[in-house]
């Protein structure tokens, strides 16, 4: 599921096993920790995906723009 909201756009959407994962990415260098999941929650993002009665779990993601490796991440259930 890739999906646009009236808020913004979802980097990513995964409807699984009864399940909603929306994931926000963001490099770190170029945005303060903790931001990727801020803008989940401060965008309503989850608010279009409630219809489906599933549980929601937001994912912040963040990268290093150097390593190209994942630094951190931030799960918050809905």
């Amino acid at each position: 599921m890739a999906d646009a909201t009236n808020r913004g756009r979802i980097d990513m959407a995964v409807r699984f096993n009864r399940r909603i994962y929306l994931f926000e990415f963001k490099v770190v260098e170029m945005v303060p920790l903790g931001k990727a999941l801020e803008q989940l929650k401060s965008k309503g993002y989850a608010e279009k995906y409630r219809r489906y009665g599933e549980p929601i779990t937001l994912i912040g993601v963040k990268f290093s723009r150097g390593s190209r490796n994942i630094v951190g991440f931030e799960i918050e259930a809905v």
